[in-house]
């Protein structure tokens, strides 16, 4: 199976892997990346079904243990043996699953607009009849109608203050990805898919950052509950902007990133 992923940097010690959310891809980092020390190795990673990875057939190829598994094969066959890791949204559920999974391997977790699941069975129900909604929408009117949508949910508002040059390009990166890829992301690592990690957020004994837009109040009111469960933990709501802080402001975004992790950058 092919990983998409892009790293720079490859002789420094120390090393920050990026996720990024569903329907992005390696290239939602760049404009971080490039506001970031040059003596620091970043990895961007394209998740299963996006970018340049590989998208199975199976759904439940897509599952979180799947995607954990194939994630800490790719880190291990880049030889690096700890590092920090940042996660957006789906790609923040990921990582947040992979610093459980793997605790020795992460040296600082943050966390941008990431949720850890949902607790009951009937909001799981609930969501995973949604999602199964939007795969019907991709399969049945395509990639460019689902994208005409998707870009214009309440979640992405804060989105439409963009200038034209940068909203096309988010567009375009949600365009370019494989139809089969989102459906089976949807089907097979969404929301209501995924266990639960509520109560594994004790055990999390590094270092955690949550990162969450002044605009985008229900990822706030779970960062506050997720303060509550970590031990190690700082909740940083930024202004002016909504879920995808990185995206509507990469610089202020880079900035938070070296503050956080100024002992390894």
């Amino acid at each position: 199976m092919k990983i998409g992923f892009t790293i720079t940097n490859e002789d420094a010690y120390e090393t920050v892997v990026f996720l990024h959310g569903f329907t992005g891809s390696t290239k939602t980092w760049e404009p971080v990346i490039e506001n970031l020390p040059e003596n620091v190795r970043y990895i961007a990673i394209d998740l299963l079904g996006h970018g340049t990875t590989t998208s199975p057939s199976e759904p439940r190829r897509y599952e979180m243990q799947e995607q954990l598994a194939d994630l800490h094969e790719l880190i291990i066959s880049l030889q690096v043996s700890s590092f920090a890791l940042v996660g957006y949204s789906m790609g923040g559920r990921i990582a947040l699953a992979y610093a459980i999974a793997y605790p020795t391997q992460v040296k600082h977790l943050v966390l941008e607009s990431a949720s850890p699941g949902l607790t009951t069975l009937i909001e799981q129900k609930a969501r995973i009849v949604a999602d199964e909604k939007l795969a019907d929408k991709i399969e049945t009117e395509g990639l460019e109608s689902f994208v005409d949508f998707w870009q214009n949910i309440p979640l992405f508002n804060s989105q439409k203050k963009l200038a034209e040059r940068l909203k096309k390009n988010i567009r375009q990166e949600r365009l370019h990805q494989s139809p089969l890829g989102l459906v089976n992301s949807l089907k097979g690592i969404g929301t209501g898919r995924q266990p639960s990690f509520w109560p594994y957020l004790e055990q999390l004994k590094i270092p955690v950052t949550l990162l969450t837009g002044e605009l985008d109040q229900k990822f706030n009111l779970i960062a506050k509950q997720m303060n509550n469960s970590i031990a190690n933990c700082q909740h940083i709501e930024v202004s002016s902007v909504g879920h995808a802080i990185h995206v509507e402001n990469p610089v202020q975004f880079a900035t938070i990133i070296k503050e956080q992790l100024k002992d390894l950058i």
